[in-house]
């Protein structure tokens, strides 16, 4: 029996062994709580802190491939498994430059894959960074930021006293037609499989994923484009696993690269009942060095985030459910969260339809009716 070892406890974490059950994969999780998604449904678990040495060494012993469902874990420790045979996908290498953006962008300068023009902010260059990109533009945090979280638009002169504090870098704001985003699989042997370019639509509010729509509504020259530069990225980190590359078109009809996640995505989940092989199971392949699945689009599908309601903090207590499970075709997976806080990921719910138009208007009927409150 295969034994998978997965840092992080979170619902990235659950869907991944939710698959692995199906091939008879041991797993044990290193999760900071317990009962958390993933841990609740593993073979073992261990309840530790995610930047822990000796936990992630515990836990890579318990296993034949180390992977995780979050970048946010110390990489130190990884080099030094490794070191000693460990086998550890997306290799440390891949999590280093993925945890500093900005490693990401010079990276993506470095390869000549395009991406929006940034540069390192400090109290010696604000004053000459105001007026070489102007207003509006995006300030980003090196590290830590997810979720929306690490991600500050400067409208004017008056957001310079709201910036975000610690290394950052300014990046030009981009007028953007769509944001899209394109799943990469990639095992040890070098094969690689990509998925259909999705759609993304952002809460203004909150900065978060709010709807997927498969396929992406643009061009087929577009969507070629995006593939191609999805491939570029992987192969520039020369990664093992499964990543999420994002994007931005532009209204000029240019594809820029945003970011890259070395791990299954947001913008993935639709993969679960839209594609012959989810992004759970591909992960699973890639990591474990198996044949790659077949990545095609079964139907129009939209996927939408289920958050914590505003107002709302403490225990889950779930209402409308009745009512979202009279929409045709909405397949609902709620996380097992015991606790919720405003605009926490809680769950989602993906439609399959004739078309992408009918799936959205399925999805967001269906949310509408779910509310995730405490109790």
């Amino acid at each position: 029996m295969k034994k998978l070892g997965i840092i992080g406890g979170g619902q990235l974490g659950k869907m991944t062994i939710l698959e692995a059950r199906k091939m008879d994969i041991y797993t044990c999780v290193l999760t900071e709580e317990h009962p958390s998604p993933a841990s609740e449904i593993s073979n073992e678990y261990i309840i530790g802190s995610l930047h822990d040495e000796d936990k992630i060494r515990e836990i890579s012993e318990k296993c034949d491939v180390l992977t995780y469902e979050i970048e946010h874990i110390n990489v130190e420790v990884l080099k030094e498994l490794e070191a000693k045979g460990k086998k550890i996908f997306p290799s440390s290498r891949v999590i280093e430059i993925i945890q500093d953006k900005s490693k990401q962008k010079e990276l993506l300068d470095e390869k000549n894959i395009p991406t929006s023009k940034w540069k390192k902010v400090t109290k010696d260059n604000l004053e000459e960074l105001k007026k070489e990109f102007g207003f509006p533009v995006v300030q980003k945090s090196c590290k830590g930021g997810y979720d929306g979280r690490g991600v500050f638009i400067l409208k004017d002169e008056s957001d310079i006293e709201k910036m975000i504090q610690g290394d950052s870098f300014f990046e030009e704001f981009i007028e953007c037609d769509k944001e899209i985003a394109v799943m990469v699989a990639r095992n040890f042997n070098g094969d690689i499989a990509t998925y259909p370019v999705v759609e993304m639509v952002f809460d203004d509010k909150t900065n978060i994923c709010d709807t997927v729509v498969a396929p992406a509504r643009i061009t087929e020259d577009q969507c070629k484009e995006a593939k191609k530069l999805a491939l570029q990225c992987v192969e520039a980190l020369d990664g093992v696993g499964i990543f999420g590359v994002e994007m931005f078109l532009t209204k000029e009809g240019k594809i820029l690269i945003n970011e890259v996640a070395p791990r299954p995505h947001n913008s993935g989940h639709y993969t679960i009942e839209a594609c012959k092989t989810s992004q759970y199971e591909q992960f699973i392949r890639a990591v474990l060095n198996y044949s790659l699945g077949n990545c095609d689009l079964l139907s129009p599908a939209c996927m939408v985030n289920i958050l914590g309601e505003d107002g709302y903090k403490g225990k889950v207590k779930v209402i409308g459910m009745d009512e979202m499970m009279s929409v045709d075709g909405a397949y609902l997976h709620l996380y097992g969260k015991k606790d919720t806080k405003p605009f926490r990921k809680m769950g989602h719910i993906t439609v399959l339809s004739d078309s992408e138009e009918e799936a959205c208007k399925l999805a967001l009927k269906a949310r509408e009716h779910l509310k995730i409150i405490s109790e």
